[in-house]
């Protein structure tokens, strides 16, 4: 599979797993739209790499439509109207295993939905057969285990064993699997298989959703049916920030999205001319953290906004949070929360359909528990909830948790349409940073603005680090002058390292031609047609 694919008229995809890529471009040979192709890889991404998302997860989309307007899927579930505090009240925080875990509603088949209605309103005809065969499949005849899977798995099995359902799916004769073992979901495949007959609402008002209750009630989840009733994923408006270079856009709250707007925006500021200078690096990282001060203070359940987050990216705020950054040393920097097992995906067609998504469980494997009726992997979601009771994020029934989770597209004023995105907790806005100016700022070429080496400010992976982490091809002069800088500087073993995401990108060029690239530190690549 190659990670750069240039030059397509019809259409490009690129993903983190290489029969995920295969599934989108097959859909987009046969005639399929950006839309269509993003749904089949959904699915497939479900199948051959459930440590990173599931159907038990939630997802978030932006959409470039032919017109040129931008608009956002919300997939995101609620806290079930049982998860109330009391039913927590042995624990000091929200367990993030196991079933008192799985206390949100799952949204991303939601968002499938509604990405479907939107596909036949652009001349969407593939049945919903057709695009989930791919990932019924690879749960059916079975998929080799990925080598992130392997590992992740291997690291997390004391906290994911005993989670029920789990030992059972994704491990063999009690142990993680190695790289390149085969594994099957087949009740996942039954459930995909049901759904593509009988349609996606079932999952939500059908008999899979009563078997999803009957078994999150056995395990002891607050999630019930009535919560699955009531859920649809919302259409809403992105947020946007206008920049020199491009006018870039990402999802509102409950999303981090405005924190990797506000990191562009400080940083359009500064001037910087040169990828890769320490003006580059330390203002991309100085502003992550006015930023990241920002979303700890601010973003929560819509419903519960101090205020809207488009007062965060008027000039008027961004220049006065430029002003408090210092050019040349680092600011102190508190912990960072947030550890996410996430996929990104793109996907770019001739009509001139753009699509940024992002699909996630939270942590890997997500809650670990695996519904044995269905084959669905609950995410853990919920355990962003806090359960104090005047903390921001707190714990009430029918609230949003707060989601790491964004996806990002941007109008360059060039003509070029870029939809990019990242897994990785925290670092999400960073990575996006570090892609977004090489490319449209400095005009590295794509693949190469994706390769290059990465940092990450804060933890992400699990990993109770502050430290500011680089890859160690980073030119020895620029770590000095970092750390000359009061920046907390650790180099890491690896050259491409897992801890930095797997990011990609697709791009429409002003000509018509398409191109799209992905992450050597992934599984996956980019193909088109």
């Amino acid at each position: 599979m190659e990670l750069h694919s240039a030059g397509h008229r019809r259409g490009v995809v690129c993903a983190p797993h290489w029969s995920v890529v295969e599934a989108g471009r097959v859909v987009l040979d046969d005639g399929g739209n950006a839309l269509e192709a993003m749904v089949a890889m959904a699915a497939a991404i479900a199948a051959v790499y459930p440590h990173m998302n599931h159907l038990g997860g939630d997802g978030f989309w932006l959409i470039r439509e032919p017109s040129g307007r931008v608009r956002a899927i919300m997939a995101a579930g609620a806290a079930g109207m049982e998860a109330r505090p009391e039913l927590y009240r042995d624990y000091e925080t929200i367990p993030t295993r196991g079933p008192l875990a799985a206390l949100t509603i799952p949204g991303a088949v939601g968002g499938w939905i509604m990405a479907l209605e939107a596909a036949k309103a652009h001349g969407g005809r593939f049945p919903l057969s057709v695009l989930l065969a791919p990932a019924i499949a690879h749960c059916r005849n079975g998929y080799p285990v990925s080598r992130s899977q392997a590992q992740l798995t291997q690291e997390h099995i004391d906290d994911l064993a005993p989670a029920p359902g789990f030992a059972a799916t994704f491990l063999v004769d009690g142990k993680p699997p190695a790289a390149g073992a085969t594994l099957k979901q087949e009740a996942l495949g039954a459930t995909l298989g049901h759904l593509s007959l009988d349609g996606l609402d079932d999952f939500y008002r059908g008999d899979v959703a009563r078997e999803i209750a009957a078994d999150l009630q056995q395990l002891g989840s607050p999630l019930r049916r009535e919560d699955l009733i009531r859920y649809s994923a919302a259409l809403a408006e992105p947020l946007e920030a206008d920049l020199p270079s491009a006018t870039v856009y990402n999802t509102d709250a409950p999303t981090q999205g405005v924190v990797s707007l506000m990191i562009l925006a400080l940083f359009s500021r500064f001037g910087v001319t040169e990828p890769e200078s320490f003006d580059h690096v330390h203002g991309l990282i100085e502003a992550t953290k006015r930023a990241l001060r920002l979303r700890d203070r601010v973003i929560t359940d819509p419903g519960d906004l101090p205020y809207a987050l488009e007062r965060c990216l008027e000039q008027r705020f961004i220049a006065g949070e430029a002003m408090k950054i210092d050019r040349h040393k680092a600011a102190p920097w508190p912990l960072a929360r947030g550890e996410s097992d996430t996929v990104w995906m793109g996907a770019a067609d001739a009509t001139g359909l753009v699509v940024s998504y992002i699909q996630s469980l939270y942590w890997e494997f997500g809650s670990g528990c695996v519904l044995p009726r269905t084959g669905i992997v609950m995410q853990n979601r919920g355990a962003s909830f806090s359960l104090e009771a005047g903390a921001l994020n707190k714990l009430a029934p029918g609230r949003l948790p707060f989601h790491t989770l964004n996806p990002a597209l941007a109008m360059l004023k060039d003509g070029r349409i870029m939809a990019y995105g990242t897994m990785g907790g925290d670092g999400q806005p960073q990575t996006q940073g570090a892609v977004f100016t090489r490319y449209a700022e400095f005009h590295v070429p794509l693949a190469e603005a994706i390769d290059r080496p990465r940092w990450l400010l804060g933890r992400t992976w699990g990993a109770p680090r502050t430290a500011l982490r680089l890859e160690s091809r980073f030119d020895d002069d620029l770590i000095a002058a970092l750390a000359a800088a009061g920046h907390d500087v650790e180099v890491l073993d690896e050259a491409y390292s897992d801890t930095m995401g797997h990011a990609g990108a697709v791009v429409m060029h002003p000509n018509g031609t398409l191109e799209a690239a992905h992450d050597p530190r992934a599984d996956g690549g980019a193909a088109g047609v």
